[in-house]
């Protein structure tokens, strides 16, 4: 026996160990969930081995009859889940049952809380089903041989610091998963439990799974028989699954332990034939926000498998969506390579995004918002992405709204522009750090004292995603922290002469409140948005905001240089006080309290905050004599 086939005792990486744990305590509550688990990974092996012998049909030297058996015995407390699929060899062993090679593995781990039914879900959206078997067992063993390959292998763990790999002879190909169950677990060593199971969790299985047939002798060889239907669920009429049956494949396919919120079923027939299965989930998955995480469908040719994770039929904001693609007309043996060029694709991609999107639109308003809480953010990248679908997502976008105390993200484009006032033409809206703060601006004064709606967003993405919208229903989107506003047809009618009286005064105090900030500020203005607050700081039409400068600085890059323009209310006693005061040094130190107190309400660091305190420090001791 050479060195690398001898047995060896190996630690489990300490992801896969934490994990481990966490996952027999959170998930104790629903623990026959292990054998949908065992069963649907045997699925996997035999669809990768169907897929791998359109290349080389030697790897079915055994038989090319598919199936999957489980089999228990009641005295020895043990259950057995066997396929005759792909197998593995011995570092595919080790890597696949002793690591978690996942992307994003620490984050998830940071997420688990303790809470058992929070952490069920994560760990569900994790999808680490083989290790679902300690649930129930206190030793687990696997057999495993790879096809072509004539060396077989035994992993064998207690589920805690080690395992042990060593070489095994005499295997068929495929994989046999023993479990020795724990006492509190027998019942799982029964006939009529374990097919209840199955028939629950596995009925969607396309191939077999089979059980030896009720009242056999204990003697000799069972006979066996299929306890599933062994038809592909997405295969069969609509008119023949029930809701069940459709979130049990849910789970088969994406992994998680809980209900989907929404799915469609759909066959089309034609030029191009191919059947889609989609579903939404309930909740984001941990890794929602890394983009160069694996996504996508399973494809299928012909009901046979291709590969997991198919990308090119679905566009990037919709990551999230699951299901299958069975394609009539797409060759065996296409690659990813030929998929991103193959104009077949893109039809099917376009029709499945359609799809999904009027899916979202047909939601009642509860489930929408549900979803929307999940995968708002990530559905607004859709409106910079997706050209073709840009007005269908712009329906679909919710907000919060300074007409909505609640801070409620529930407010959609066709509700604000049902609200609009008679002469208002534009939809406006502003951004911040968060709904505490949108609503404390002193930009939304002018709006609430003439009764205009303002959409308040808060999320990262939002001046991103906002430069990309345009328009809605022929109405531009204003950013109310830019450039000057111009209200004249929906402000209430005031007095030109009065307007014209103040023109000079006030040209006469920005020039002067100019020359004290100098450098600090591009243009210094009276206000047309203020009404309460004596002074405010605003971008330039295209200066970029703060929430993109934080963006590119927490990459690494250097934000574009930019000067704000400073308003004032020329109305406020403040600004009134300040325009009577004779000594230009002590105005000086007015003007820069009033910018730098407008800087922090915008949420602005300040440039000189030592500065700004010795103001005033220097302002109180004169206010107390």
């Amino acid at each position: 026996m050479t060195e690398a086939s001898a047995a060896e005792t190996l630690g489990f990486q300490t992801e896969a160990k934490k994990l481990l744990q966490l996952m027999i305590n959170s998930l104790y509550s629903n623990r026959e969930i292990f054998l949908r688990e065992l069963i649907s990974n045997a699925s996997d092996a035999i669809d990768k081995l169907r897929f791998e012998a359109l290349a080389d049909d030697a790897l079915l030297a055994g038989g090319p009859d598919f199936r999957i058996r489980v089999e228990f015995d009641k005295d020895a407390k043990t259950l057995s889940v066997s396929d005759n699929g792909v197998g593995m060899t011995r570092d595919e062993v080790v890597a696949n049952l002793g690591t978690i090679a996942k992307s994003g593995t620490a984050e998830f781990l940071e997420r688990l809380t303790g809470d058992q039914k929070g952490d069920a879900t994560l760990i569900g959206q994790f999808g680490v089903g083989f290790y679902s078997a300690f649930i129930v067992a206190k030793e687990v063993e696997v057999l495993t041989r790879r096809a072509g390959q004539e060396a077989g292998v035994r992993w064998s763990s207690q589920g805690e610091e080690s395992f042990t790999v060593e070489d095994a002879e005499g295997l068929a190909r495929g994989t046999k998963v023993t479990l020795t169950l724990k006492d509190d677990a027998e019942e799982f060593a029964d006939g009529f439990r374990l097919r209840s199971i199955v028939r629950q969790y596995s009925d969607h299985i396309g191939v077999p799974v089979e059980m030896p047939k009720e009242g056999d002798a204990e003697e000799g060889e069972p006979e066996f028989e299929s306890v599933n239907s062994a038809k592909a669920l997405w295969t069969r009429s609509r008119s023949e699954i029930d809701d069940d049956e459709y979130r049990e494949f849910y789970r088969h396919v994406s992994h998680d332990f809980e209900d989907p919120l929404v799915w469609s079923h759909n066959r089309v027939e034609g030029k191009l034939e191919y059947t889609s299965l989609v579903y939404v989930p309930k909740r984001a998955p941990y890794d929602l926000w890394n983009r160069e995480a694996p996504r996508g469908v399973k494809l299928y040719v012909q009901r046979v498998f291709i590969m997991d994770e198919a990308d090119e039929f679905l566009p990037l904001y919709l990551r999230f969506v699951r299901g299958v693609v069975d394609c009539s007309d797409l060759p065996l043996n296409i690659s990813r390579e030929i998929l991103q060029k193959d104009e077949r694709t893109r039809t099917i991609r376009n029709a499945l995004t359609r799809r999904v999107l009027d899916t979202l639109g047909k939601l009642e308003a509860e489930q929408y918002g549900e979803f929307w809480d999940e995968f708002g953010q990530v559905l607004k990248e859709g409106v910079a992405e997706d050209f073709a679908n840009k007005e269908t997502l712009l329906k679909l976008l919710r907000f919060a709204s300074t007409h909505d105390e609640e801070a409620s993200q529930r407010i959609s484009l066709a509700d604000y522009v049902g609200r609009m006032g008679e002469g208002q033409d534009r939809i406006y809206y502003l951004i911040a750090e968060s709904d505490s703060a949108a609503r404390q601006s002193p930009h939304l004064e002018v709006f609430r004292a003439r009764g205009i709606e303002v959409l308040l967003l808060t999320d990262r993405i939002d001046e991103w995603f906002m430069s990309f919208a345009g328009e809605f229903d022929g109405r531009e989107f204003q950013d109310v922290t830019r450039g000057e506003l111009d209200l004249d047809k929906v402000e209430e009618a005031a007095e030109e002469g009065e307007e014209e009286s103040k023109d000079e005064e006030d040209d006469a105090l920005a020039t002067r409140v100019k020359e004290a900030l100098g450098e600090r500020v591009n243009e210094v203005r009276r206000s047309k948005r203020l009404t309460d607050s004596p002074a405010c700081l605003v971008l330039g039409e295209h200066d970029m905001g703060l929430q993109m400068r934080r963006i590119m600085e927490a990459a690494g890059q250097s934000a574009p240089e930019s000067k704000p323009d400073f308003e004032i209310n020329a109305d406020h006693p403040l600004i009134l006080r300040l325009d009577a005061e004779p000594d230009e040094d002590r105005f000086g130190d007015l003007v820069s309290i009033l910018f730098d107190q407008a800087a922090l309400a915008e949420g602005n660091g300040i440039e000189q905050p030592g500065a700004y305190v010795r103001r005033i420090n220097d302002l109180l001791v004169e206010l107390l004599g």
